[in-house]
């Protein structure tokens, strides 16, 4: 019974994320501007609730912002979401955010994410990279409120600040998650 509950809830996720996978292929211009739009609300929402971010961004080589992120489990999880990569006010990429998770857990949520890049290499190690995995090589500071309000520029020495924001919904529980980023074409 138990495991037939694992093997229901893991087709289910499954295909959850192969319908927000699925697209054209094709770089569809107007899922690109859907994206930038999306991209340019959660950083104002950043910036508005977290000032600290703006210092932050003024300092990095390059932001990656995932507007929303799409998170479902029971017992084992996964979520989804498409983002950009922004170096100045400009867009350089487009990306996706996979990640699978196992354990206690259940509910389903939303949330933004974005990853502020300190410096070349940690940028350059994202494309050169088949898929960017979170937890692996470069180290990732999640920041928050406390956090926040310690970063200078004498502080900040990590290749990566992380924000999450913007959370709706409910996800409760414990388990392993590995994330994984990977470039698109819209």
């Amino acid at each position: 019974m138990k495991t037939n509950l694992m093997i229901c809830s893991i087709l289910i996720i499954a295909s959850m994320l192969v319908g927000c996978a699925t697209g054209s292929g094709q770089g569809d211009l107007k899922a690109a501007a859907e994206i930038d739009r999306e991209v340019d609300i959660a950083l104002a929402q950043l910036y508005q609730n977290q000032p600290e971010a703006r210092d932050l961004a003024a300092r990095a080589k390059g932001i990656l912002v995932f507007p929303h992120i799409l998170k479902a489990g029971f017992i084992a999880g996964a979520q989804y979401g498409k983002g950009a990569m922004r170096q100045g006010s400009r867009t350089t990429g487009y990306y996706n955010i996979v990640a699978g998770s196992y354990g206690l857990q259940a509910g389903v949520q939303s949330f933004s994410y974005a990853m502020f890049f300190m410096n070349d290499e940690v940028l350059a190690a994202l494309d050169s990279s088949k898929g960017f995995e979170v937890g692996v090589g470069p180290s990732v500071v999640i920041v928050d409120a406390g956090v926040a309000k310690t970063l200078t520029t004498t502080t900040v020495k990590d290749d990566v600040y992380a924000y999450i924001f913007g959370q709706q919904g409910l996800m409760a529980g414990l388990g392993l998650q590995g994330s994984k980023i990977s470039r698109i074409t819209p």
